[in-house]
C-alpha cells in the first residue's frame, strides 16, 4: 500500500498561520467565485468563523474590524467584496511606523531615579516660606538615601546639595542654609528594617502556604 503524502514544505505558504490552512482555503475558494453576492456572502461567513476561531479577542476594540483586515491580508488583497469597514490597503500595511525615540533618562546622575526630576520641578512650584524649605530638605534627604543605595556606605552633604543644585538649575541651594540632612547610619537603619520586614513578612507567607491543607476534590 502506497501513501501519498503532503508535507508542509510543499504546500502553500499561510499567510496567518494562527487561523490554519482550512480557513486559508476558504478565502482561496472565496476570491474564486465569479458572483459578488457569492463572495460577500461565503466572505461574511469566512468572518464569523475567524472570530469563533479566537473567542479571547471579543473584548477588544474593534474586534470585527480587524478580523476582515486579517482577511483582506489573508487574500493578498486579491478578494473583492463589500466589506463593512473600510478596506485596507497593501500600502498601509507596507509601510513603515514611525520612529520612536528613546527615552532620555531625565538627569545623568540615574541612582535617583527619573522621578526624583518630577519632585524637584514640583517643589519648585510651591509658594516661598516654611513648607518649600522643609520639602527641598524631604528631597535631598531621599536623593541622599537613594545614593547610599547605589554608591557606597557614606556621602557627604556637600554633594547632595550639588547635585540638587544642578538638578533644579540652580533654583535650589541648600548649602548656605547651616542645615544637615539625616545621618547615614540613620538611612541605613530604615533600609536594612525594611529589608528585614519584607523578609519576615515573605517567610511567613510562605510558610502559611505550606502549612495550609488542599481542598478535597
Amino acid at each position: 500500500m502506497e501513501f501519498d503524502l503532503e508535507y508542509n514544505a510543499d504546500r502553500p505558504h499561510l499567510i496567518i498561520p494562527e487561523y490554519g490552512r482550512h480557513i486559508q482555503k476558504l478565502v482561496d475558494y472565496c476570491i474564486a467565485l465569479d458572483d459578488i453576492a457569492e463572495r460577500n456572502k461565503m466572505a461574511k461567513a469566512i468572518v464569523d468563523v475567524m472570530g469563533n476561531l479566537q473567542p479571547h479577542l471579543r473584548d477588544v476594540p474593534d474586534f470585527k474590524h480587524k478580523l476582515w483586515d486579517q482577511l483582506f491580508i489573508m487574500a493578498n488583497f486579491k478578494l473583492d467584496v463589500d466589506s463593512p469597514y473600510e478596506k485596507l490597503k497593501k500600502e498601509a500595511l507596507l509601510e513603515k511606523p514611525e520612529k520612536l525615540e528613546y527615552p532620555k533618562s531625565a538627569s545623568k546622575y540615574r541612582y535617583y531615579g527619573n522621578n526624583i526630576q518630577t519632585m524637584i520641578d514640583m517643589a519648585l512650584t510651591w509658594k516661598e516660606g516654611e513648607e518649600r524649605e522643609a520639602l527641598y530638605f524631604t528631597i535631598a534627604n531621599h536623593m541622599k538615601k537613594c545614593y547610599l543605595n547605589w554608591n557606597k556606605d557614606t556621602v557627604d552633604d556637600v554633594i547632595i546639595f550639588k547635585h540638587l543644585l544642578e538638578l533644579s538649575h540652580g533654583k535650589i541651594d541648600l548649602s548656605d542654609k547651616n542645615e544637615i540632612l539625616s545621618e547615614v547610619k540613620d538611612l541605613l537603619r530604615k533600609r536594612k528594617t525594611t529589608h528585614k520586614s519584607n523578609h519576615k513578612q515573605n517567610y511567613k507567607q510562605n510558610h502559611t502556604n505550606r502549612q495550609r491543607p488542599k481542598k478535597k476534590q
